[in-house]
């Protein structure tokens, strides 16, 4: 199978922040941290579970950890993300580690561009970054790459989390609203903790495991 063009991505034009502040990130602006160097707890009862299958791709893959916990369960994995040194620190990560996993900046908006069809999505903290009125061309990005009986599983910072720091809060009503009209069922959708690199350690989130119709 032929790998893909690299492409600049989009997402910065409707992300909540902009790609530039996810760049500034992944480049090393002191104090700008969010990443835990480690999978999501979450996802690893999955990956243990036996629950990612098939082709993996990990949308807005950031570092690479939870893609390179599917390539370490031998499943054949793709990151994409729209900061260029997020993408460099994922390829580093899996040279040092030997896994082979293949890393693309890419627009989470055009997913159908990649040309391919995957079984299993992920996206741990990317959902959350776009305005309510984008939220429904997230869920059919995905669904664009993803056929019928493909899963996607799914966390964002949820309404439930105090405070106005950090990323948008998201209702419940919104990830069902957005995924249920863009060709998925939601088999749960249940409140969770995302493990962030930031005191008290975790934050209130929602957790969506759904399947593509």
């Amino acid at each position: 199978m032929s790998e893909p063009s690299d492409r600049t991505a989009g997402v910065g034009a409707r992300a909540d922040s902009g790609v530039e502040v996810f760049e500034r990130h992944y480049a090393g602006e002191p104090g700008a941290g969010w990443e835990i160097q480690r999978p999501q707890t979450v996802l690893v009862r999955l990956a243990e579970e036996g629950a990612l299958r098939g082709r993996v791709l990990d949308v807005g893959c950031g570092s690479g950890d939870n893609a390179l916990l599917a390539a370490e369960h031998g499943l054949e994995t793709t990151g994409v993300d729209a900061a260029p040194s997020a993408i460099s620190l994922a390829v580093g990560k899996a040279r040092e580690r030997g896994l082979k996993a293949r890393f693309l900046e890419w627009d989470a908006l055009d997913l159908a561009a990649l040309g391919e069809q995957f079984d299993t999505l992920i996206d741990v903290g990317l959902f959350h970054c776009f305005a309510p009125e984008d939220r429904p061309l997230v869920a059919r990005s995905m669904a664009s790459v993803v056929p019928p009986g493909g899963r996607c599983f799914l966390m964002c910072f949820s309404d439930r989390q105090p405070g106005t720091w950090g990323p948008r809060r998201v209702p419940e009503q919104a990830v069902r609203e957005s995924f249920t009209g863009a060709g998925w069922r939601v088999d749960t959708l249940e409140a969770a903790e995302l493990d962030v690199a930031f005191h008290p350690g975790v934050a209130q989130a929602w957790f969506a495991a759904m399947t593509r119709l």
